[in-house]
């Protein structure tokens, strides 16, 4: 009997930490943006506006910061673009106030930001990265079949599931105790990284948080679930951009975007980078390949431009 009890709460034990089931996000007070106290100048929000008509909106990863998209923001810029990379509140600050936020309070600020655009300019693109793909599709989801809906999508490494047996992607097998360690702590080392001297193709200017965030990590892989169960819910333009070798998150991601979403126009980029000190996930970071790869993504929009009249 006893054995049989130990076998139980073993299982038990296994289905709450994998299926997170019962998990919910506790803290959903609106974040607001409070510059003041980023740890470098280079994680602040980027804003360039020359009055355009038009407009994009780029979205940061986890836990990364706008300063990815500093060539990037330019060149959309110059090809005619008001360019907005809001800095999530809390990324880029203290460890220990971003450690006890969450996907919701994430998205939701995301989502103002995204709505004030929309009143302002008569075409907004979203563009995200990594997480910041995944609340790109997420926007997609919620606004793609009413009036504010994007006018284009773009995600580059965008994660929708982190572990699945069905879908044969693993991200980190230590997700499966994720639960419980963060019942204990929120985070483990965690620290501001401004700049790595151990990288390279301009990985070495990556600013964020270096360390595990258990508790934010765990709410994200749960908001994960979500945006994958609705992705038919896109129907807006979207393109999807994944590197093969993607150490940070596997490629069978977007084997899954590709076959689930609903857009009329959709499109896919399979890149394939050489061997760097890096994991080939931030790819609008590196100088080998954002030059071509941010080309790519005006042509894509300005096609939907002139599709337009």
């Amino acid at each position: 009997m006893l054995t049989i009890i130990i076998i139980l709460i073993v299982i038990l034990f296994i289905v709450w930490n994998v299926t997170l089931i019962g998990y919910r996000d506790k803290n959903r007070n609106p974040l607001e943006q409070d510059e003041k106290a980023v740890f470098s100048d280079k994680a602040k929000s980027i804003l360039r506006k020359q009055e355009s008509e038009k407009a994009i909106l780029l979205i940061h990863g986890f836990p990364s910061t706008p300063s990815l998209y500093s060539y990037s923001a330019q060149r959309f810029f110059e090809a005619g673009w008001d360019v907005h990379v809001p800095l999530i509140p809390t990324f880029g600050s203290d460890p220990k106030e971003f450690e006890n936020t969450n996907f919701t309070q994430w998205f939701d600020y995301i989502c103002r930001y995204y709505e004030n655009m929309r009143k302002t300019y008569p075409t907004v693109h979203v563009l995200g990265t990594s997480m910041g793909g995944l609340l790109a599709l997420k926007l997609g989801e919620k606004y793609c079949n009413t009036e504010q809906k994007p006018d284009k999508i773009v995600t580059i490494a965008a994660p929708v599931v982190y572990n699945s047996i069905r879908d044969g992607i693993f991200t980190d097998f230590k997700s499966y105790i994720m639960r419980t360690v963060a019942l204990f702590t929120a985070s483990l080392g965690a620290k501001t990284v401004d700049g790595n001297p151990n990288s390279d193709d301009g990985n070495e200017e990556w600013v964020g948080y270096g360390g595990q965030f258990v508790r934010a990590g765990l709410s994200l892989v749960h908001g994960m679930k979500d945006v994958r169960k609705n992705l038919g819910l896109i129907t807006c333009p979207l393109f999807s951009i994944h590197d093969v070798n993607d150490k940070t998150v596997p490629f069978g991601n977007l084997k899954i975007i590709q076959k689930e979403n609903r857009s009329k126009s959709f499109k896919t980029l399979e890149t394939h980078m050489d061997k760097y000190k890096h994991n080939r996930h931030a790819l609008l970071l590196y100088h080998s390949i954002q030059e071509e790869l941010t080309t790519t993504i005006i042509e894509f929009l300005d096609a939907k431009e002139k599709a337009n009249g």
